[in-house]
């Protein structure tokens, strides 16, 4: 007796042939059939006119926390993610534990934009080490989730204060590499760092990972080489502004003593520099001359983040903004009535030293995405600068945030690009690419990551340019290959019942909107998706008709248990 039976539906089955007519049994949690089968079934489905693909492999999300409030991992089901990997960009929640939990927490909600009411209401911070930390999910999950141990954690429990500013001493590294062989031990996929300028922890100082030596880098990626089934990624400064010569060695070296591949996050591609992405991916080319394998992380959409005074992420970076912004709500509101202060912010918003940030100073070009005030609902979905007609447009700007409590989300108008979308394409053929970087559970006030995958599909859909079949292997089969995951990715008998089950015509994402649903009442923004039917962990239905079950059958991987070895040429 089968447990489920996805009949006459469309199969695509993730290693990029053709579709076909197929039914799918499923039992124990893993597809048996694939083809008519007379077998029963406890549960029979009719997906006639619908797709059963693969689930989803998102490889970099930051659920390490939500997965403790929220083992769903909403909404990323809903797109049809069935495995997401976490503690990545070298910020994972162990080994440090209970005595490292105000700086991690505070370093948590400045760099990666997660409220802190929410990590202090929602974590027990009762662990003592990584595989403590691990314990407390297991069994506990929507969906298949895995770890990296980030340097910034290693670094605080070995270092403590020091791990802002000081290189570490021999002992001081050998305690980290310790603490990163236990992790590893314990089920930790691999290892994560940043060297990123814009990786701050709550002081406004650098993460403890930036405070590294070379040779410490190199000494912790080479540990994920005595461990089967793990890798290592990394985030440098060259991400955003193109690798120097001493990163590319950097990455080529790491890649080459852990015996691994190295990705990174994420590789932008605007057809406005129509060659800057691949000057990106010409460190992939030199990493592999040498032996190594670097891989670029790339995303289907547009990321231009929403933007609000409430947290006043990014804008805070703009000169002379950072002291108003980090004022107490009410003050920060006064200080904004004031045309003084008005005057003083909008001419550090203008000055040469705000750099890229200056972009930001064309108020006018800002749209009002979301009121929480139905007195200024009128706003909503419109231009400021269509909004203040003859007005100073940042004097309106302001008048409309004071009025909704600072909560107003605001975007920079999105120039539809054609043009990118066909590069994109030529990027995600690109052995030197995997399509993902979603940041899903990260950066809850200025974006939903989640919507990646059915961004792709709707693109597909819409733009062409690549088959349906291409883009569910990029979504599923590519991304768990490159972790090695053990049968999943792939529609296959013996295969992880991970599917999904879509509608072609209809996939795609909704409009991000504020939910006030995580704990100590803080808010995030959350996104829908259309076309989403059915999702299944592990046989178990985690989304039916478009909603999410609430059921937890997901696999907490484990690195050599449910992952194989990923090694380079020369290592």
């Amino acid at each position: 007796m089968l447990d489920l039976l996805l009949q006459g539906g469309t199969v695509i089955d993730g290693t990029g042939a053709p579709r076909a007519r197929a039914d799918v049994g499923v039992r124990d949690g893993r597809v048996v059939s694939v083809g008519a089968t007379d077998e029963p079934a406890t549960r029979t489905l009719d997906v006639t006119g619908l797709v059963v693909a693969p689930g989803f492999v998102d490889i970099h999300t930051h659920y390490d926390a939500q997965l403790f409030w929220d083992p769903t991992a909403s909404p990323s089901p809903l797109h049809g993610v069935t495995t997401a990997i976490g503690g990545n960009c070298g910020f994972s929640l162990a080994p440090a534990g209970e005595a490292h939990a105000d700086y991690l927490m505070k370093m948590m909600a400045r760099v990666e934009g997660m409220p802190l009411a929410a990590l202090e209401a929602g974590l027990p911070w009762d662990w003592g080490s990584f595989a403590d930390w691990m314990g407390r999910l297991d069994g506990a999950i929507g969906v298949n989730a895995g770890f990296l141990c980030g340097h910034s954690a290693l670094r605080r429990v070995a270092m403590g204060e020091d791990s802002v500013a000081e290189p570490a001493t021999d002992d001081q590294l050998k305690a980290m590499l310790t603490a990163l062989h236990d992790a590893l031990d314990a089920g930790a996929l691999g290892f994560s760092t940043s060297t990123a300028p814009t990786h701050n922890d709550g002081a406004q100082k650098p993460v403890p990972s930036r405070a590294a030596t070379r040779e410490e880098l190199i000494a912790l990626a080479g540990a994920v080489r005595d461990h089967p089934g793990t890798t290592i990624e990394v985030i440098l400064a060259g991400c955003l502004n193109g690798f120097s010569d001493d990163e590319v060695d950097l990455m080529t070296e790491m890649s080459l003593a852990g015996n691994r591949p190295i990705n990174w996050n994420v590789l932008g591609v605007n057809s406005m520099d129509p060659e800057r992405h691949w000057r990106q991916l010409d460190a992939s080319t030199r990493a592999a001359q040498r032996g190594a394998r670097v891989v670029a992380l790339t995303l289907p959409h547009g990321t231009a983040p929403r933007l609000n005074f409430l947290t006043a992420f990014v804008l805070d970076g703009l000169p002379g903004w950072r002291q108003t912004m980090s004022l107490p709500v009410d003050a920060r509101i006064a200080a904004l009535r004031d045309p003084a202060e008005r005057a003083r912010l909008k001419a550090g918003a203008a000055s040469d030293e705000a750099g890229v940030l200056r972009g930001l100073a064309n108020w006018a070009n800002l749209r009002i995405e979301e009121v929480h005030s139905d007195a200024l609902r009128e706003y909503e979905g419109r231009m400021v600068g269509e909004i203040a007609g003859e007005r100073d447009a940042f004097d309106t700007l302001l008048d409309i945030v004071i009025a909704d409590g600072l909560r107003t989300g605001l975007r920079p108008a999105f120039r539809d690009d054609p043009k990118a979308w066909d590069m994109k394409v030529e990027v995600w053929r690109d052995p030197r690419t995997i399509v993902g970087g979603s940041d899903a559970g990260a950066h809850l006030d200025m974006m939903c990551g989640a919507i990646y995958s059915t961004a792709l599909l709707a693109g597909v859909r819409e733009r062409g340019g690549i088959t349906l079949e291409e883009a569910v292997q990029l979504l599923s089969d590519e991304p768990a290959r490159f972790y090695g995951l053990r049968d999943r990715g792939r529609i296959a008998v013996g295969a992880r019942a991970d599917l999904v089950v879509f509608d072609p015509d209809t996939i795609g994402y909704g409009q991000e909107r504020t939910r006030t649903d995580l704990p100590g009442g803080a808010w995030r923004l959350y996104a829908e998706s259309t076309g989403v039917e059915q999702v299944y962990v592990n046989g178990t239905a985690v989304v039916r008709d478009g909603r999410i079950t609430g059921a937890t059958p997901g696999t907490l991987l484990r690195s050599g248990r449910d992952t194989d070895s990923v090694t380079v040429p020369g290592g």
